[in-house]
């Protein structure tokens, strides 16, 4: 078994229709650049209301890739 070196960054998604789809935001946008995503983490949820409901949600997570040679 190798070792595995990796790198983490703080990302934050947004979208108008769920937490879920926040993240999958952030992460399909840093899997447009970045290789080897391995892992996620949610650090931070919040969101907008207007006229008492959810009218969008921000997500911040941290998002671990592996380092390559």
């Amino acid at each position: 078994m190798s070792d595995h070196i990796y790198k983490k960054i703080e990302l934050t998604g947004s979208s108008t229709v769920s937490m879920q789809e926040a993240i999958e935001n952030a992460v399909s946008k840093a899997a447009k650049t970045l290789h080897d995503l391995r892992w996620f983490e949610v650090v931070e949820t919040r969101g907008n209301i207007e006229n008492g409901k959810i009218a969008h949600w921000q997500v911040t997570i941290k998002v671990g890739f592996s380092l390559t040679e």
